[in-house]
């Protein structure tokens, strides 16, 4: 198998192609990127069966590498040191990933993986990946059910969720209210890859709304429409994390 990698850090890029080496002599690396233009450029050079490619980088991302170059068939094995929200989404569209450090027994497992299924697995799976986040991107309809009916909104129409035992609150732009039976967990499975946060047990936050954080012990948040959710301590660090990267 042939293979490139993007990642921005180089002893990163280091580290794995010496484990490449050392433990998968059945990949041929090709080259090695800085970012994800550079990776973009790799790829319509060398047409790669695989593709390790890392999530957060300067410029165009590893998601926004994947756009640009959807319809090359090549496989995808992502390397991330954190993003939770990236991970989910790797996982709901049935792609491979490793954490950093890389393991290299996590490695070998995952490039048997992809040499096994590489007939398969592209370039459908990339694509199904890349239609996944442009989803995320122009905002994901869901249907809340009222006791009127379904009540169909975007989830960008959502300043903030808020619980109420098993029912749940949804506060929108527009001013309204609205009750869903349904409890903020089961919410919070629907909206946590759209860019919300549980930053309270009783609160689901959009993080495009946020309009002030406040420190302390948790601190809290002043969302757009002047609403004041408090931040649990245990919340604390997660929800700076993801904000850091709005």
């Amino acid at each position: 198998m042939t293979a490139i990698i993007v990642d921005d850090e180089k002893h990163c890029r280091d580290v794995l192609a010496l484990l490449l080496q050392r433990f998968c002599p059945q990949v041929q690396l090709l080259a090695s990127c800085v970012d994800g233009t550079e990776g973009y450029q790799a790829v319509e050079m060398h047409h790669p069966d695989l593709v390790f490619l890392d999530i957060e980088m300067p410029g165009m991302s590893g998601f926004d590498m994947l756009e640009a170059c959807r319809f090359n068939a090549f496989d995808v094995i992502f390397t991330t040191a954190y993003n939770e929200y990236a991970i989910k989404a790797i996982r709901h569209n049935a792609l491979d990933y490793i954490l950093k450090p890389i393991d290299k027994d996590e490695l070998v497992k995952a490039v048997q993986k992809a040499q096994q299924e590489r007939l398969t697995r592209t370039p459908a799976k990339v694509e199904s990946f890349v239609d996944y986040l442009h989803r995320q991107k122009t905002g994901d309809r869901i249907a809340l059910p009222t006791l009127e009916g379904l009540q169909i909104i975007n989830s960008e129409e959502i300043y903030y969720c808020e619980s109420d035992g098993g029912y749940t609150r949804f506060f929108l732009t527009n001013g309204k209210i609205v009750l869903i039976s349904k409890t903020l967990k089961e919410v919070e499975d629907v909206l946590e890859t759209k860019g919300f946060c549980r930053v309270h047990h009783g609160y689901l936050i959009n993080l495009r709304y946020v309009q002030r954080y406040i420190r302390g012990d948790g601190g809290e948040v002043i969302m757009e429409n002047n609403k004041n959710i408090p931040v649990s301590r245990n919340k604390k660090q997660e929800f700076l994390n993801l904000l850091e990267k709005i």
